[in-house]
């Protein structure tokens, strides 16, 4: 299997520096823990050692499964802050799963962060997923990517990278595409253009700001008119991506729209204050000033950040029922959100499971690294939240990969767009054994785009 953090940290090496907007982490490195233990600094020991000891010494106090982690860990074995994070994931023990359930727990460097959190990539542009186990497809381009200059669509599919025609679900393939797609400075792609034309294009790596917002549109079902928006990370400019917020509720309401669709499908997460901002405008009136979400930490921190957030009400929309399209890899603030609506509206999900992260964290500097240790779970105002499998979609509907965004024919779009008229949804689809193998496919591509929830909160006794 692929890390979970493997080409996602190697393609943030691509990016050039630049600085965090929308986001203030810490830049201080004096740290002193007042839980139950006290960081002792090691005058002797070499900075590397150092900086993994204190990793260690944070997760030992803030990590939500804390108190499974062995006294006898050593964490001066391993290379790096992320090695010692992706270490303790073996520790994470929930009950009702027989397996450890943390595969996020990551460390990285600041610059690299301060990059990737603020929507700055340094990649081609293009997102890939399996539409079947031979058969791998764009599934989203960046507008000012490269792959968007070079005209590349949503539903191409790849027929070689590099000259290489193997294309399959294996990981040493697809550890092979990844690198290819991810983290590399230039490939060469064969694609296959819907009309069955194919074309040869060598991308360059390049930076370019992530754009959030792929599509916004109003479609009539009936006698509905129905809002429809694909909305592709959480991260990005959170005051940029508020007034844009702002603007697209604003003109769904100007339109009239009665129900709305949210195409989550390849959103992964980020902010959970963009999270609490969406479902602000999205949830009804009634429920204001209701509960949205708790944040639960471990029992050591509790007292200083478990935390209830309530409904603020944005706009003027007052729907009673919402439709999300989503895929293996909706994760994280993705999933809070179709959680937290859940008692407020009828929340409807059609696609594919989603990816099954309930948990969340947020930066702790360690020398020129931020750790994120798991460290919260989130619960709605019913107290669910604990879907480490991930939500099934009340309608099991392939992902139209072979149509462009928009097209009313796309297999989830046209189903959703089928129920509201007719009150079914279409282009039912059943569970297989190869689904098994693309869903296995797709999350290990998933890796590459960051995976989480994370939220500004100061550690305590960080000066």
């Amino acid at each position: 299997m692929i890390s979970a953090n493997k080409h996602f940290a190697k393609s943030a090496l691509l990016l050039f520096s630049v600085l965090l907007s929308g986001m203030v982490l810490f830049s201080s490195c004096k740290k002193e823990i007042t839980g139950s233990e006290s960081v002792v600094t090691d005058s002797t020991s070499t900075a590397n050692n150092a900086i993994n000891d204190t990793a260690w010494l944070y997760a030992q106090e803030i990590y939500l499964w804390y108190n499974y982690l062995p006294s006898s860990f050593d964490p001066q074995s391993y290379s790096d802050p992320n090695a010692v994070m992706e270490a303790i994931r073996a520790y994470s023990a929930e009950q009702g799963f027989s397996d450890p359930v943390d595969k996020w727990s990551f460390a990285i460097k600041q610059t690299e962060w301060d990059n990737v959190s603020s929507g700055i990539s340094g990649d081609f542009g293009l997102g890939i997923f399996f539409n079947a186990a031979y058969d791998l497809r764009v599934s989203y381009v960046e507008p000012a990517s490269p792959a968007a200059t070079a005209g590349i669509k949503r539903s191409w599919r790849i027929v070689s990278v590099d000259g290489n025609e193997t294309i399959n679900t294996e990981d040493a393939t697809i550890d092979r595409i990844s690198t290819a797609v991810y983290s590399s400075s230039s490939t060469a792609f064969l694609f296959r253009r819907p009309d069955g034309t194919d074309t040869s294009i060598t991308l360059t790596a390049a930076t370019y700001t992530a754009e959030p917002f792929l599509l916004d549109t109003v479609y009539t079902a009936g006698s509905k008119k129905v809002g429809y928006m694909v909305y592709n990370s959480f991260l990005g400019d959170v005051d940029a991506v508020k007034n844009q917020f702002s603007t697209l509720f604003s003109n769904f309401s100007s339109q009239g729209i009665n129900d709305l669709i949210v195409d989550l499908r390849y959103n992964s997460g980020g902010y959970v204050e963009l999270q609490n901002e969406l479902a602000n405008y999205l949830v009804p009136v009634a429920g204001n000033n209701s509960v949205m979400l708790t944040e639960e930490f471990n029992d050591k921190y509790s007292r200083y950040y478990d935390t209830t957030i309530y409904y603020a009400k944005k706009g003027s929309l007052d729907l009673s029922r919402i439709f999300f399209i989503t895929a293996t890899n909706t994760a994280s603030a993705s999933e809070l959100l179709i959680n937290s609506l859940k008692p407020y509206m009828d929340v409807k999900l059609i696609g594919r499971d989603t990816y099954g992260k309930p948990v969340g964290y947020f930066g702790i500097p360690d020398g020129d690294w931020y750790i994120f240790p798991v460290s919260f779970r989130s619960v709605n105002k019913n107290g669910e939240g604990n879907y480490f499998d991930g939500m099934a979609p009340d309608a099991i509907v392939n992902d139209g990969l072979e149509k462009e965004w928009g097209d009313v024919t796309e297999d989830c779009l046209g189903s959703v767009l089928y129920y509201i008229s007719n009150g079914v949804f279409s282009n039912i689809a059943s569970r297989s054994a190869s689904d098994v193998l693309i869903n296995s496919g797709n999350k290990q591509l998933g890796v590459n785009r960051f995976n989480g929830a994370v939220t500004n909160r100061r550690f305590p006794g960080i000066e």
